[in-house]
């Protein structure tokens, strides 16, 4: 005698549960191994082995039943170990399947046995956990007769299992039979649910109540006023009067793969009109039904096939009923789902701003947010499905392309995640509301219900008791004391006492008191508020399958930032990366690494490509802000000056003038028309989207990463700043063209003041961008990618193009104290590269002053620096002419005194057997020396007005310093701030520092050739009076030689020199060398008549004397008057300004 089965103790509840999870789980393995076998990169090596094809075949051929000691497959032998490592999780998948399937079946055996009724309104999470494993099985089974190589796979293992146990493994024949069996899965499928179809098919009715409701066309859902908060203001503070409330955000696709699947198997209860309805909308609304993931069915074709395979169930009639609505779905569905997608579009808008100023609605209309994410799901689950899946070429029906490519798609999934933040971020109003709810009116509500049942089984009765007590419990003061609420238990309690209540013969049967299984579901749903939000959002708005699109996810992104009324939402590609991992399953942990690796480097690959575009933008607006300034340089008002003159000419003459009018700067911004958008109007709206986008969102967390929007966005405004501030300078290297300093920082102020702008658009410090990137600058290479900088480019081409022009082409470019610049004056009609070079339009004083301001003290300390450079390589030549010609510079020091001696000794010191004498070479590069302190001190001047005006009370500090500290050992230290603050010093450290620097030449003392370095100038200085170029220009307070130079060149040298190798006597030492110098220019004015035409600049060179003691810190004017006569003087200074006056 059988014992009789007692409900209780089946344990359905926790079953189906348990089954249903690990079906996903064993989902997500064989689709796993689908992917890796199709793949020829991830499945093992072997597998590919062209030499292993004919035991490959073999193995197919002979499956299951296979002679393992066959010849044919003697070489697995010697690939065992291998092959059971690598295919031992692919075998061992197909056996926890077949597990799975043994359980399946016994569970839903038991389910039958019990005779349970379900009924998704009443006992909800029986009946979806009942339909949800049906339609895991059949996906489960399908999934794994589309494995390919599964016989190889499994036989392979099994061959190689017994090679190195001496016996087969133990679960291969019943693996081997089930493959066969579900090689064709709906056939043996059909034939076990033959006995099921007597619980199945009341679940499926029962969703006649529901599928029709929530399967609309989007004018019945505007007409009904699906979704809206204001199409009844007045209910607006109500809760949502509905009975199945859990059944409102039911998934859509969800139901139809439960009426196809449960209906393809149980075909014979097609003739009833509800089942007929379902079957027939559901085959209606696609013409895809997803698997797994990306693994899809083409639905009609495949139930046709299988009907087809039914022979003598004369299947006719529906295979064409069939037919008929795939016809139907090619033809209708995807402009439905169109239409759907956008109403959807504006009902979500409309929530998210509703929800966004009333958040305390949040608690009683809270459902409509998971309805709306749950058929947005559906619709955006639909649209990938059939997008990436078209239908075969046989069918006639020719789909339009607009109803799947969806522009606008980015602001529905935007909505969906606008909703999703706003529950996460007012989780405690939704808290508050349904702990009240919970307390104040369910528990009462099921107190009633309770004490109304008429009789109630001593189980049943702890349960409810203990359901009550747990919600009538509940207070505010929980959640504002930040309580963690768990209500699982109370969720599976009414899961088990659906179980309980819905068996056959039951204590208490749920059917005869629905309003008390109605209430319970309610209650579910408000605890699931409570404690379970987070797993509500993902469960009705996951869109993970994106994981699984990466074309279409691309394409979409792409389209979004193509599409300038989309670039808003374009934030929300990057959000979804972060719903990647709720694809993972714990029973697949291998795929957690791969999975979260793409989800992150898509949302790097988002976050780059939109502050690419940000940046592109802004790029595009400062070139236009650029032109704008550079519109309003000082150079442009030439022509309106020249126009403004000419106002009082005749009337004859305006109207000769033939010609447009030049636009003034200004124009641009006189609007005529509203309407007329500018192309900055347009570039200012794309900003303003694209901003919004990257300001929409702190953080997105992705797998175990945070991507910072704004953070990102800085980082490449950075990288793109850095570049356009070196690209502005449009410097050319082969040409030697470059931009002045003055347009370059009128440019960068230009920019500059647009990036300021940005402040308003995102919440960004941009001070900061500009703190990291301007100091940059002003060092030799950038720290982004070591590039050359604006100090870099500008050093260079200050001393290899300008400086380098001025030395070699002589009397051409003249350094101008009275200027304060150097001037181009006269162009060599065989040298072209003057006409393109006017030196007073890059270095004059307001050119250096905007060089300063660009590349600041440090940049003006790093040209100094070089500049120094190339002053000590000059003196380091200058030392080799000493030592060359060291005995009669020793005797003319001694000899000054005796005029014949000195002229003889002259003309040994002027005879060599070079081009140039030595005597030449030393003034050439005296002269190259003072050209380049001129332009240092130049600089230097620059500098101080820049800082005086920028920090004017931090340079009174540092002058008092240079001022007030005794010359001692602290003075080197204040003269390099002071140095570097832009302030002149006696001697400039930097030249110090370059000789000091410099090797000793030969072994020779260097205080000597210091001396006689001096002495070699000083008699060399005559020698100038015989250039023409050597003529002193009254307008420019200089020489077209550029030998005025020569007075800045003695002083530092000479203090330098004596100071780093001499006892401190630079003051005798120049003593020394203004009583050579004027001696030597002494006897000029001696010399014949004859010599007197040689020597024609003599007035020339004496000014070039009192320059010497005039620019010197050592000398005086009573030692100048002591050594040579002021008449001189007077009557050289005279003489110049008189024949300057006559060539003017």
């Amino acid at each position: 005698m059988s014992r009789a089965m007692v409900p209780s103790q089946q344990k359905l509840a926790e079953k189906l549960t348990i089954l249903n999870d690990r079906g996903r789980g064993m989902l997500t393995r064989i689709y796993n191994i689908k992917k890796m076998l199709t793949k020829t990169d991830s499945k093992p090596a072997f597998l590919s082995d062209k030499s292993l094809d004919s035991v490959f075949k073999y193995l197919h051929k002979k499956f299951p039943n296979i002679d393992n000691h066959a010849g044919a497959l003697q070489v697995i032998n010697n690939i065992k170990q291998d092959v059971v490592k690598s295919l031992s999780l692919y075998y061992f998948t197909f056996v926890d399947i077949m597990d799975f399937k043994d359980h399946v079946v016994d569970l839903l055996t038991t389910i039958d046995a019990c005779q349970v009724h379900m009924d998704v309104t009443l006992n909800y999470d029986l009946t979806v956990n009942y339909l949800n494993l049906i339609s895991t099985y059949v996906s489960l089974m399908i999934l794994m007769s589309r494995v390919e190589d599964r016989r190889v796979v499994l036989s392979l293992y099994n061959v190689a299992y017994e090679y190195l146990n001496a016996s087969s493994d133990p679960s291969f024949p019943r693996l081997g039979q089930m493959v066969i069996d579900y090689d064709i899965p709906l056939r043996k499928l059909s034939e076990e649910f033959v006995p099921h179809s007597r619980v199945v098919v009341p679940a499926l009715l029962s969703l006649h109540k529901i599928y029709p409701k929530r399967n609309l066309p989007a004018d019945q859902m505007r007409a009904t006023g699906m979704l809206s908060l204001l199409a009844e203001p007045l209910k607006i503070m109500n809760v949502p009067n509905t009975d199945m409330v859990q059944c409102e955000y039911l998934s859509l696709d969800s139901m139809e793969k439960w009426i196809i699947f449960s209906m393809m198997l149980c075909h014979t209860y097609l003739q009833e009109a509800q089942l007929w309805d379902l079957w027939k909308t559901a085959l209606q609304s696609g013409y895809i039904v997803q698997l797994c993931r990306d693994e899809v069915l083409h639905i009609h074709s495949y139930i046709n096939t299988f009907f087809e395979s039914l022979k003598g169930h004369n299947l006719h009639k529906r295979i064409t009923e069939v037919k008929d609505l795939q016809h139907q779905a090619l033809q209708s569905s995807p402009a439905i789902h169109r239409e759907r997608r956008k109403f959807l579009r504006s009902a979500l808008k409309e929530l998210a701003l509703i929800f966004t100023d009333q958040p305390g609605l949040l608690g009683p209309k809270g459902l409509y947010v998971f309805q709306a994410l749950a058929v947005a799901r559906d619709e955006i689950h639909w649209l990938l499905r059939h997008f990436d899946n078209p239908p075969s070429k046989k069918h006639t029906v020719k789909l339009s392309q607009e109803d799947f490519v969806d522009r606008q798609l980015p602001e529905l999934l935007f909505n969906m995640e606008e909703l999703k933040s706003l529950l996460r971020k007012y989780n405690q109003v939704v808290q508050r509301y349904f702990v009240q709810y919970l307390a104040g009116y369910d528990a009462v509500l099921l107190n009633q219900l309770i004490q109304n049942l008429a009789h109630c089984p001593e189980d049943e009765s702890v349960i409810l008791s203990s359901l009550y007590n747990t919600i009538a419990g509940l207070s505010v003061k929980q959640v504002e004391a930040n309580e963690v609420f768990d209500f699982r238990g109370v969720r599976l309690d009414w899961f088990r006492l659906q179980a309980y209540t819905s068996v056959s013969r039951a204590g208490l049967v749920l059917r005869d008191h629905q309003d008390l299984g109605k209430h319970l579901n309610m209650i579910v749903f408000h605890t699931k508020l409570v404690d379970y939000l987070d797993e509500l959002i993902n469960e009705t708005g996951d869109l993970s399958i994106y994981c699984f699109y990466h074309q279409i996810f691309e394409h979409q992104f792409k389209q979004c930032m193509e599409f300038p009324a989309q670039h808003r939402f374009s934030i929300v590609f990057p959000i979804i990366c972060g719903h990647f991992m709720n694809a993972t399953h714990e029973l697949c942990p291998e795929e957690r690494h791969s999975i979260g690796t793409t989800s992150v480097q898509y949302a790097h690959w988002f976050l780059k490509e939109m502050s690419d575009e940000v940046n592109q933008v802004i790029t595009a607006i400062c070139e236009e802000q650029c032109m704008l300034n550079y519109k309003l340089l000082p150079k442009h008002s030439a022509a309106s000056i020249l126009q403004s003159s000419n106002k009082h000419k005749k009337n004859k003459d305006k109207k000769k003038q033939v010609g447009p009018e030049e636009e003034k700067p200004g124009t641009e911004s006189v609007r005529k028309n509203r309407e007329n958008f500018t192309r900055m109007d347009k570039l200012h709206m794309a900003l303003t989207e694209l901003c919004y986008a990257i300001n929409h969102c702190n953080v997105i967390q992705v797998w175990e990463h945070g991507f910072v929007p704004r953070e990102f966005f800085i980082q490449h405004l950075e990288t793109r700043f850095n570049k356009a501030l070196v690209g502005m300078m449009m410097y050319n290297p082969d040409t030697s063209e470059i931009a002045k300093p003055s347009e370059l920082l009128s440019s960068v102020k230009a920019i500059m003041s647009v990036l300021q702008g940005l402040e308003n658009y995102v919440q960004i410090d941009i001070a900061r961008v500009f703190n990291s990137v301007l100091p940059q600058q002003t060092q030799a290479t950038d720290s982004f990618n070591g590039e050359k900088t604006i100090t870099a480019n500008y050093t260079n081409w200050y001393l290899e193009v300008l400086l380098r022009r001025v030395t070699v082409n002589i009397g051409q470019i003249v350094y101008s104290p009275n200027h304060k610049a150097f001037v181009t004056v006269a162009t060599d009609n065989n040298s072209k590269e003057n006409l393109y070079l006017a030196a007073e339009e890059y270095a004059d004083l307001t050119e250096l002053r905007a060089l300063a301001e660009l590349i600041g003290p440090y940049g003006m300390r790093y040209l100094g620096e070089r500049l120094m450079g190339h002053v000590a390589s000059q003196v380091d030549e200058l030392k080799k002419l000493v030592i060359q010609n060291k005995e009669v510079l020793f005797n003319m020091r001694t000899s000054f005194d005796k005029p014949e001696v000195m002229r003889d000794l002259f003309r040994r010191l002027g005879n060599t057997k070079n081009q140039v004498s030595d005597v030449d070479s030393v003034l050439m590069r005296m002269t190259i020396i003072g050209i380049l302190l001129s332009f240092r001190s130049l600089a230097q001047d620059a500098l101080l007005d820049v800082l005086e005006d920028r920090i004017p009370f931090l340079m009174a500090s540092v002058q008092d310093l240079q001022h007030f500290v005794p010359n001692m050992k602290d003075t080197k230290v204040v003269n390099e701030m002071a140095s570097a603050a832009g302030l002149s010093c006696d001697i400039d450290p930097l030249l110090i520092s370059a000789l000091r620097s410099q090797k000793n030449v030969a072994n020779e003392s260097d205080y000597e050739l210091a001396c006689l370095l001096m002495v070699f100038v000083a008699v060399s200085i005559p020698t100038l009076a015989k250039k023409d170029v050597s003529v002193f220009k009254a307008s420019l307070e200089g020489n077209l030689s550029n030998c005025h130079c020569l007075a800045k060149a003695v002083n530092q040298i000479a203090g330098a020199l004596f100071t780093i190798h001499g006892p401190g006597d630079v003051s005798d030492r120049l003593q020394e060398f203004l009583a050579l110098a004027s001696s030597s220019l002494l006897r000029l004015g001696q010399s014949q008549e004859q010599e007197k035409e040689t020597f024609k600049n003599r007035e020339s060179v004496y000014i070039l004397l009192d320059l010497i003691v005039q620019e010197s810190p050592y000398l005086t004017m009573d030692l100048l008057e002591s050594c040579f006569p002021y008449a001189l003087l007077r009557n050289a200074y005279h003489t110049v300004y008189k024949a300057s006056a006559v060539d003017n």
